[in-house]
């Protein structure tokens, strides 16, 4: 694999390793929303979420588009959420294997 693939491999990674961009990211697995929907639901500030936002589309996940005054975002690629649920089904085998490892105790 070459230097660049592995850069923008990091790249997407670093943009999904925050707790605001995937609060972000699972508000927008509903579908498009405006920035002004988007701080609402995870209580952040606009600009604040503006920056993370601006993060996520540099790393290529987000898409937007405006609609006269508002900027709608959406995800770009679905697969982002495969990415997610992947490391939620590794949470859910984690926590398994320490719950069965407690037990033993």
């Amino acid at each position: 694999m070459t230097h660049k693939a592995i850069e923008l491999r990091a790249e997407i990674l670093k943009a999904l390793a925050q707790p605001t961009r995937l609060k972000i990211l699972e508000f927008l697995r509903e579908g498009e929303k405006c920035v002004c929907e988007i701080y609402l639901a995870v209580n952040g500030e606009q600009s604040n979420i503006s920056k993370h936002l601006s993060i996520m589309q540099k790393a290529n996940l987000l898409s937007s588009r405006k609609d006269g005054i508002r900027v709608l975002f959406s995800v770009k690629y679905r697969e982002v959420f495969d990415i997610m649920d992947l490391v939620n089904h590794l949470l859910r085998k984690y926590f398994k294997e320490n719950v069965q490892l407690m037990r033993t105790m």
